[in-house]
């Protein structure tokens, strides 16, 4: 890629189901133990089906998304907003657009769109990423 080149699609980066040793290894990394994120019976007192997964980790996967297709010296920005929760055992798919493009500061900046979504088409956050093209 150039910088007078766009490339023409961004690849979606498939996660495999969220299973409860990532909710704990997550929970290790981060420091984030919220009972509602690894111990069922909490969960369940409140209400809900099971244990979901971190916002924070779906955010580390919108990150994986932008940096597997762009080195991270390259990200300008990163943002998102949950829209939903991710159960354990779902598979979320990040999936970029590229909406805009700029000069900003001598560079050339791709505006991205992403999504993480499930596989029954739950939208469980949006954001957005500018990167810098080489």
């Amino acid at each position: 890629m150039t910088s007078t080149s766009t490339p023409d699609t961004i690849p979606s980066l498939r996660i495999g189901a969220i299973t409860r040793k990532t909710l704990a290894l997550f929970a290790g990394a981060s420091g984030d133990h919220n009972p509602m994120h690894i111990d069922s019976d909490a969960a369940k007192a409140a209400g809900l089906d099971d244990v979901f997964a971190h916002g924070m980790l779906s955010m580390a996967y919108m990150g994986r998304g932008v940096t597997d297709s762009f080195p991270q010296s390259q990200l300008r920005e990163l943002s998102g907003r949950f829209t939903a929760i991710t159960p354990v055992g779902a598979a979320p798919v990040v999936n970029l657009e590229v909406t805009d493009r700029s000069e900003v500061d001598g560079e050339t900046r791709l505006h991205l769109s992403i999504t993480v979504v499930l596989e029954d088409g739950t939208q469980t956050m949006r954001g957005s990423a500018v990167v810098a093209l080489p």
